[in-house]
């Protein structure tokens, strides 16, 4: 049976409600028939607008693209500090949400409100020295990373969305007792997530320097 339009409904309230109930049950525990359930709708009405789960995903990484969007200037001034202002940022958005970075990993962007950002960010490194091919790579690298981080981060962390307190990281010590410093770089990896993200991006930097230098 072919789904039946709502009049009720558009993409973007979908999404909307579909990151809002997010922040409650996380990636897992949304499923179409529980947004379909907040807007009090039938399950197959959503089908109209979205094939499946990851279509829906992919919508609401764009909204979440959006509203980075919105939320501040596009990179300027000096090459480096727009490139740490720009990564921090991308992570302080993702942190927004519960599971943020999982729903906006690997998305398909469902239009372009992506591409002025990119598009100033990547002038500013052409504009430094790099290449096309360096700046590009330099971006998506720092893009990457910032991701995969902070899946990571919202996994073992702090979910301040429920209250868990994260990894345990003595009951981890005690584990690996046998393992000296294993046990000891627990504190490191997990306790203090900025910091760690902070540090990793400055080594990213000192590295993608050497593509606009040539030094490598």
């Amino acid at each position: 049976m072919t789904p039946q339009k709502s009049p009720r409904l558009d993409r973007k309230l979908v999404a909307d409600t579909a990151l809002r109930l997010l922040d409650e049950v996380g990636l897992d525990g949304l499923t179409l028939r529980a947004i379909a359930a907040e807007l009090d709708v039938k399950a197959p009405a959503l089908y109209w607008h979205f094939k499946d789960k990851q279509a829906l995903l992919d919508e609401m990484a764009t909204e979440m693209m959006r509203r980075m969007n919105s939320a501040g200037e596009p990179p300027a001034g000096d090459w480096r500090e727009a490139y740490r202002a720009a990564m921090h940022g991308l992570r302080a958005q993702l942190l927004r949400y519960r599971d943020g970075a999982r729903v906006y990993s690997g998305a398909r962007f469902t239009d372009t409100s992506y591409a002025a950002g990119l598009d100033a960010g990547l002038r500013l490194l052409v504009d430094a020295g790099f290449t096309l091919t360096a700046a590009a790579r330099a971006w998506y690298t720092g893009y990457s990373y910032t991701i995969g981080y902070t899946v990571e981060q919202q996994a073992m962390g702090p979910n301040p969305f429920v209250g868990e307190a994260g990894y345990d990281l003595e009951a981890r010590a005690e584990r690996l007792a046998a393992h000296p410093l294993a046990a000891a770089a627990g504190l490191v990896m997990f306790g203090d997530f900025d910091e760690g993200y902070a540090q990793g991006l400055e080594a990213i930097l000192v590295g993608i320097d050497t593509w606009r230098t040539g030094r490598a």
